[in-house]
């Protein structure tokens, strides 16, 4: 026998899921609590834990599926722009430092 084939294979890893699709899980699992199921019912049913719902609720609870995505994209061009803002620091640092001579 081979030693790879030993070797337990690892699972790969679920996509997360995108802005819209969490809402429509959302949606999903309040529509299944409304025909009485409980939370864990209505999750296992909607391909949820119990602790993403719970997670997803908190951050996407109120928001509609445009909303959503338009909250996916302003996070993204927040992070690209805190980077933008935290090179153009270093930079001036840097100019700074040479400017003093302290190079």
């Amino acid at each position: 026998m081979r030693e790879d084939s030993l070797e337990r294979r690892k699972p790969k890893p679920k996509k997360s899921l995108g802005a819209e699709q969490i809402v429509t899980k959302l949606r999903q699992v309040e529509v299944l609590q409304s025909q009485g199921k409980s939370i864990a019912a209505a999750c296992k049913d909607a391909g949820l834990t119990e602790q993403s719902y719970y997670r997803y609720r908190r951050e996407y609870g109120g928001l509609n599926v445009e909303q959503a995505r338009k909250l996916k994209q302003l996070e993204l061009e927040n992070g690209r722009l805190k980077k933008l803002v935290a090179d153009l620091s270093l930079e001036k640092q840097v100019l700074k430092d040479i400017a003093e001579g302290n190079l």
